[in-house]
């Protein structure tokens, strides 16, 4: 590794992140992968992006899909952000975990929240994809105007961690 790819990589190695699900069907079975390169683009129409490396096993799936589901995790659902992260497993295997939404996505059912969205477009960059998601159908636990918040999963310097009240910041 050269020194700017070193240096580039420990930068964001320092960078939290938080922590999201994507899952997809493409038609031949569904496919889930940890991503914390989720970041929200604009709210309406509500639009998010992520990323996904040519090195993901989730990716051909992804490429070939219509519509997405990004489920947003907060630190109880480190249990899926884990399964997502673990490759050579069955990600599916626990029927109990998760259920098909009436439009087909495959949709992890203990998300702090999560958005459906159709792919708008795609961009390769070096070893991944850059896609762009516009949300159609928002759902779970997170998304009501009196929802209590749950600690947010957060990825940093290669662990994962929750972010509470002791770690907020007074201004």
């Amino acid at each position: 590794m050269n020194a700017l790819t070193q240096q580039f990589v420990t930068a964001f190695r320092n960078h939290p992140a938080g922590v999201a699900l994507v899952t997809a069907d493409a038609g031949d079975g569904p496919v889930a992968m940890t991503a914390t390169s989720v970041c929200s683009v604009d709210a309406d129409p509500p639009t998010v992006a992520f990323s996904a490396s040519t090195r993901s096993s989730s990716t051909p799936t992804l490429l070939r899909a219509e519509t997405i589901v990004v489920h947003l995790l907060s630190s109880r659902q480190l249990d899926l952000a884990q399964l997502g992260a673990t490759s050579g497993v069955d990600r599916f295997a626990d029927t109990s975990l998760w259920r098909r939404l009436p439009t087909g996505e495959p949709l992890f059912t203990a998300a702090a929240a999560w958005i459906r969205g159709r792919i708008t477009g795609t961009l390769p960059a070096a070893g991944g994809t850059l896609f762009m998601v516009e949300g159609e159908e928002i759902g779970g636990r997170h998304t009501e105007p009196d929802a209590a918040a749950e600690p947010p999963l957060v990825y940093h310097s290669r662990a994962w961690h929750s972010l509470g009240t002791a770690s907020q910041i007074a201004v």
